[in-house]
């Protein structure tokens, strides 16, 4: 199992591959980007079959509408997941367009493209078992109670590669702190995960000591922007994460890397992509 999480600046767009099959998480663009993106995400994708997009918000720094387009127009994966709630934004309206005009295309084909909403209602945290083949897949959020705000709103979503070296990734999207607090209580020990898609692009308010502690990850990866407005990632939130992980990578250096993570023995490597 691997993990390419690509540099889009302010924003998060990853790509996750086992043994053939392979699930894209998010959608943030960048136009002076496109090229590099393109480039790494096809080398990452080659031979690669994409079952689905997972978009875990409707902001568009993880939704957005061109990025959206692209990945259902070149990779065609076979569903697209998203919080079960809206936004009403028109970023969020233009995604929804994007959708439902893939969704038209190939409506009537062998290929039809398939949505699928989800919130823990009934604190059921098993996705559809037909959706992936190579991947074990368990939802943590979101949940009607704490859909206060649309980054609480966001999908929680481990994978866990199913056999060779498949390892467990959690994607956490802009999942707040008041959100964590629900998430660990019901959840505990089965947040632990190999490797951490920081919450938030490693915001303070997304850094929550008791939800790292029970991912133990063995590895963090944060997707922030260069000289981002936000200060991202936070000093206190890089604290906690080199706490409790061997292995703490940020986007925002060198001008803007991608990390592509695999596993490498009982450790895991981490190498920067420019």
């Amino acid at each position: 199992m691997e993990v390419l999480t690509v540099y889009v600046g302010q924003g998060a767009l990853a790509a996750i591959r086992h043994q053939g099959e392979a699930v894209i998480v998010d959608s943030r663009w960048l136009a002076e980007k496109a090229k590099a993106i393109e480039r790494q995400l096809h080398v990452f994708l080659k031979d690669q079959r994409v079952s689905g997009l997972v978009l875990t918000g409707f902001d568009d720094d993880h939704a957005d509408p061109f990025g959206v387009d692209y990945i259902l127009d070149v990779y065609r994966p076979d569903w697209v997941m998203y919080p079960k709630y809206y936004k009403d934004t028109d970023n969020a309206t233009e995604v929804f367009n994007v959708i439902r005009k893939h969704e038209r295309r190939r409506e009537g084909t062998s290929h039809p493209l398939r949505k699928i909403s989800v919130r823990l209602d009934r604190l059921d945290s098993r996705l559809p078992q037909d959706l992936l083949q190579y991947f074990e897949s368990e939802l943590f959020s979101p949940h009607i109670e704490d859909m206060d705000n649309s980054n609480n709103c966001s999908i929680v979503l481990k994978l866990t590669g199913i056999g060779g070296d498949g390892f467990s990734y959690l994607v956490t999207g802009d999942t707040e702190n008041a959100r964590w607090d629900t998430i660990t209580r019901l959840f505990g020990h089965a947040l632990k995960s190999d490797v951490l898609s920081a919450p938030h692009h490693g915001s303070k308010n997304a850094s929550h000591p008791k939800m790292a502690l029970l991912v133990s990850p063995n590895t963090v990866l944060i997707s922030a922007g260069v000289d981002n407005q936000y200060g991202h990632p936070d000093p206190q939130a890089l604290k906690i994460y080199q706490r409790v992980a061997q292995h703490v990578f940020q986007t925002n250096v060198q001008e803007g890397v991608s990390l592509h993570t695999k596993r490498n023995g009982n450790d895991f490597l981490t190498r920067l992509v420019g």
